[in-house]
């Protein structure tokens, strides 16, 4: 219920464990889901706002929360000044309003990965592309891969898939090695935060990799006006009927923010070319 409207953020809840309890600002949808359970611990695929931006608040709530997070991402969940200054840039006066508060999570409450450990039954995998400091899970009895944004959008009952790339970390190559790791695990169900999740994992898989190729490729040669007019009108084409799902997709994945992900790294590439 972010901002009101379901199919934007999930919070996915296992045995106590929950996987990227999205943003402060929607903290009361999570809680009320918990009632009087209390979460075991938090596992963050990665620290921007719409998926761990929740994630002090719960750790004020609850002061013995384990939160699990990448060793890239860990410093700016113990202080988040960096992550909220360069969050302000894209979201402006918008920011309380979209994420809420941001509290820092205590040091003690921070529990370092790198890839390759299992918590609790979880297989732990890096999986950077959209973000430096991106992990995916999968639950090894179930099948269930939890993939964040890595494994792309989907806003059901749509079939449209979108892939994310905001600023600052987007990174073609790698993102498409990270779907090489999510594939090699063979998964029963991809379960992403944007939305909910799907069986079909082979068309989810492919399709990201179909946009992240397409998209990147537009954005080198295109200007930004140019790419969200594109960008939307695929969008709409493929939800002509249902105008609220396309709400949606363009509350899940802002065009803009998509264009300026990948011209950064499209720049980023060349100053690496010009310096050898």
């Amino acid at each position: 219920m972010h901002l009101g409207r379901d199919r934007v953020i999930a919070a996915h809840e296992i045995r106590g464990l929950i996987v990227d309890p999205g943003p402060e600002s929607s903290l009361h949808t999570l809680l009320d889901a918990l009632g009087d359970e209390e979460p075991r611990g938090l596992l963050l695929t990665h620290i921007h706002l719409d998926h761990a931006g929740a994630s002090g608040a719960l750790v004020r709530r609850f002061p013995e929360l384990p939160v699990y997070v990448h060793e890239r991402g860990a410093p700016h969940l113990i202080d988040p000044s960096k992550l909220l200054e360069s969050a302000a840039q894209l979201y402006g006066d918008d920011m309380q309003r979209l994420w809420g508060e941001v509290l820092p999570v205590p040091e003690s409450n921070v529990r370092v990965l790198r890839g390759g450990e299992k918590v609790d039954g979880f297989r732990v995998e890096y999986t950077p592309g959209h973000a430096w400091h991106h992990v995916s899970y999968l639950l090894e009895e179930t099948g269930d891969a939890f993939v964040g944004d890595v494994g792309g959008v989907l806003i059901p009952p749509s079939q449209w898939v979108v892939a994310p790339t905001p600023p600052p970390d987007i990174d073609l190559e790698r993102w498409q090695a990270s779907l090489d790791v999510v594939q090699g695990w063979q998964p029963e169900t991809l379960r992403m935060t944007h939305f909910g999740c799907t069986h079909d994992v082979e068309y989810q898989l492919s399709q990201v990799r179909e946009r992240l190729h397409r998209w990147g490729e537009f954005a080198r040669t295109c200007d930004e006006e140019a790419f969200i007019a594109k960008f939307e009108a695929e969008i709409l084409e493929a939800n002509e009927t249902d105008t609220d799902t396309s709400i949606r997709f363009f509350q899940a994945v802002p065009a803009d923010q998509s264009y300026l992900g990948l011209k950064r790294y499209w720049a980023k590439r060349s100053e690496k070319a010009a310096a050898g």
